[in-house]
């Protein structure tokens, strides 16, 4: 948490010196939006157990919030660094469903779990600005500071009656030792990523934003082992922003 409040600071001394160069062209303001993620790599399995999918259309829905700028780099504003503070909700889920072996009556038992991975991100992003349509490009430094977990149980039964059974009181981690609803240990703590993006902002200061992060450090917390589990965050954010001017 140090190391993260160290890099806010110097984020706001960079915003606050290139304020002072470029008065006119420095932006400030809110930035939020929905997030759509997963984890993928070789080892993913060793987090998220079996009848885990990777595909696109099996990614977890999220959301984030928080503050971003814009510091010209040039004059005509063509060039611009784009820093944000963001909470971001990331994680997984994994569906699955068994239909036979069951009890007289019942048709089908669906089994739903999600771990929700609550990051603090900080995109340091470099802007191209042309007519309003803008493209970004830069790293991302993230710091997991919770973890939460949710299992729901739905059976179905072969009269149309259904009922469903949620269970947040633990989850087994990779290593096969059950903890505790928020346990957060068995991963690692912080994470650095890629992010590209692209969209659009007016002269007003409103925008939106579409963005995709691919992270590079593993998930699993292997500091304790010889051989790095592969295990990786991906997710695509789209963002509504304001950021207002501070001067002329």
């Amino acid at each position: 948490m140090k190391k993260f409040a160290a890099l806010s600071l110097v984020l706001v001394s960079a915003a606050s010196v290139a304020h002072a160069q470029d008065a006119g062209g420095f932006r400030i303001g809110l930035k939020g939006g929905a997030t759509y993620s997963n984890i993928s790599g070789k080892n993913v399995d060793q987090i998220t157990g079996p009848n885990y999918s990777t595909d696109l259309g099996d990614y977890k829905l999220g959301y984030n919030a928080g503050v971003g700028a814009i510091i010209p780099l040039s004059s005509d504003g063509f060039f611009s660094f784009a820093p944000e503070v963001l909470y971001n909700r990331k994680g997984y889920e994994v569906k699955s469903e068994r239909s036979t072996g069951l009890p007289a009556g019942v048709s089908k038992v669906e089994l739903e779990q999600q771990r929700v991975l609550h990051y603090i991100d900080v995109p340091l992003l470099a802007r191209i600005n042309a007519d309003g349509l803008f493209f970004e490009l830069g790293p991302q430094v993230s710091y997991l500071f919770g973890s939460k977990n949710k299992q729901q149980t739905t059976t179905k039964y072969t009269n149309g009656d259904k009922d469903k059974v949620e269970d947040n009181s633990g989850f087994q981690d990779y290593t096969g030792v059950s903890r505790d609803k928020a346990y957060k240990s068995d991963l690692a703590q912080f994470d650095i990523s890629g992010v590209a993006g692209i969209g659009y902002m007016t002269d007003g200061g409103l925008s939106l934003g579409l963005r995709y992060a691919r992270g590079f450090n593993s998930l699993i917390d292997s500091k304790d082992t010889q051989n790095e589990s592969k295990a990786f965050n991906n997710a695509y954010t789209l963002q509504v922003g304001y950021l207002l001017p501070t001067g002329r």
